[in-house]
């Protein structure tokens, strides 16, 4: 026979237990702890989606209960704003809170919620008599105290809203401060507040971190994915199909790097010549822009201004000359000092109005817009270069394996890593946290600036001394993607050392791979083979002849 139930007591008698959280036993049935635990989140979530009725029968079934009688009685008290009635439940629920209770906090936040809303009434007297007689006498965050005392000359309830970041009085407000006040009482006694919510939330994110391919702007979250089954994303939706080959440079191609806004591209090449090409991320493909020509030595390292209308271009080796373009109206500048120069690295201060250039003769310059020397840095023998986002600090490597970071204003230096071989070059992610090292006969290494720690080692490329770049890429920069003297574009999740797509196609030593800052699905690479590869997810792959 069915069981009646009425206000969470069977018919037969049988009732929830009176401890903190019933103890799950009744009809015979026992229930270990972590299950009584799942019990009452499954019903708080029940309870706050308005199925009371069916959180009363789960509970009594159960043997368990939602929360402790008095917790239960406080937060009633506290959304119908009974304060005096919430006051006296504080009393009843500290011998709960254990040694390290913190009623006096509460009794704050009660007190502090119950005066913003007397002034909200325009009970000015009352709400003064609050500040005085029960704030004030608890000699407690005197600072805020003194902060809730100004808004007694609000003009209005618009201007205290304004000045109190508050919500008003109402359920909005009283839910806020009930969410406070749970963070003081012990779990035992009431749930934290939608706590399967949070649980599942936590379970989407750590499903989407260790999703070996997702490479999404949209935060997984239960309003977007199925809770049904874990969440994975297609690899056909990662940037690891050939979309185009670009066969425009007629000789090695060494560099790549797309504009911080993600509209262009430049590649340099051992033809001499800079390509600007535009970007086109709805078929996730390339059409040449401009030809930027006469670098002598060819252009072997480029770095975009953050306004993505300037570039500066070097050579490789022994090049002095370090070219500055305005890619709009094709204006250029040569930078160079004197012939004996060798600058083959630079970088844009992260406001745009400077640049650091550098080489390892020992040369090593820190120049405005218009080419002029500001500073220099003498006998450091650079090979790879990085301003930081503190807009002072520069970050370089060095023939002897280390980088070091350098104050041109302060003539301060001090060393960030050391390796045991030679870095080939190094980037640094957006958060400006993390260097990215391609080693000499080691491959590529992952280095924690701030700890000065080395953190990864990734495996499988093919990296001896040849100049090969990697990069940071993807939506979050979950990926690190370069190029290798096996032919081949290698990419990782920044978390594993293996490889999760090693990408064919070239046919000669990939120097370079850039990923686009803006549209996370494209990747290009660039080789000795004189071609431009771009990379995007299956969908983009052009369609073959005659198919609509």
């Amino acid at each position: 026979m069915q069981q009646q139930v009425s206000n969470g007591v069977m018919e037969n008698g049988a009732s929830c237990s009176t401890n903190g959280h019933g103890d799950g036993n009744i009809n015979g049935v026992s229930l270990n702890p972590t299950t009584q635990e799942i019990v009452r989140i499954i019903g708080q979530y029940l309870n706050n989606e308005g199925l009371s009725r069916t959180c009363d029968v789960l509970m009594t079934e159960s043997g368990c209960r939602l929360d402790h009688p008095a917790a239960t009685k406080f937060k009633q008290h506290v959304m119908d704003g009974d304060w005096s009635k919430a006051d006296h439940d504080l009393q009843e629920l500290k011998p709960m809170l254990g040694q390290n209770n913190r009623i006096l906090d509460m009794k704050f936040l009660l007190l502090e919620q119950k005066y913003l809303e007397y002034l909200e009434d325009g009970r000015v007297l009352e709400a003064l008599h609050v500040l005085r007689n029960e704030l004030t006498p608890l000699q407690h965050n005197t600072n805020r105290v003194h902060q809730l005392s100004s808004y007694m000359m609000c003009s209005s309830i618009q201007e205290l809203h304004e000045r109190t970041q508050w919500k008003g009085k109402g359920e909005e407000s009283r839910t806020a401060l009930m969410e406070k006040l749970q963070t003081f009482l012990p779990p035992n006694v009431m749930l934290p507040p939608s706590r399967l919510c949070h649980l599942l939330s936590q379970a989407l994110e750590l499903q989407s971190n260790r999703c070996r391919h997702h490479n999404n702007k949209e935060v997984v979250s239960m309003h977007n994915t199925s809770l049904l089954v874990d969440h994975c994303c297609s690899k056909d939706d990662f940037p690891a199909h050939t979309i185009q080959v670009l066969n425009d440079h007629c000789d090695e191609v060494w560099y790549c790097e797309f504009s911080p806004d993600g509209t262009k591209l430049a590649t340099g090449s051992k033809d001499n010549n800079v390509i600007i090409w535009d970007v086109h991320p709805e078929t996730c493909t390339l059409s040449l822009r401009k030809i930027l020509e006469g670098h002598s030595y060819g252009a072997a390292y480029i770095s975009w201004n953050p306004d993505s209308k300037h570039l500066i271009a070097c050579g490789p080796e022994e090049s002095p000359e370090v070219w500055l373009w305005d890619i709009e109206t094709e204006k250029f500048l040569k930078v160079s000092q004197s012939p004996e120069d060798a600058l083959t690295c630079c970088a844009w201060n992260k406001d745009g109005t400077k640049f650091v250039v550098g080489g390892v003769r020992g040369h090593f310059y820190q120049c405005d817009m218009e080419g002029n020397v500001l500073d220099s840095w003498e006998g450091v023998r650079v090979n790879g270069l990085w301003c930081r986002k503190d807009g002072k600090t520069v970050l370089a490597s060095d023939s002897h394996h280390r980088i070091r970071a350098y104050v041109f204003e302060e003539l301060a230096d001090q060393q960030i890593l050391q390796e045991d071989h030679p870095i080939m070059t190094f980037t640094v992610d957006k958060n400006d946290r993390l260097a990215l090292l391609n080693v000499a006969t080691q491959g590529v290494h992952l280095w924690d600036l701030n700890d000065k720690c080395l953190v990864r080692r990734y495996q499988g490329v093919t990296q001896g001394h040849f100049t090969i770049h990697s990069t940071f890429g993807g939506c979050n920069q979950d990926f690190i993607a370069s190029g290798s003297e096996d032919n081949q574009v290698y990419i990782w999740h920044i978390r594993n050392e293996m490889p999760i797509a090693t990408l064919p196609g070239h046919t000669r030593t990939v120097n370079c791979v850039a990923w686009n800052p803006v549209h996370s699905h494209m990747l290009v690479s660039v080789s000795d083979d004189c071609s431009v590869r771009v990379w995007g997810p299956k969908d983009r792959l052009p369609k073959p002849t005659g198919v609509s």
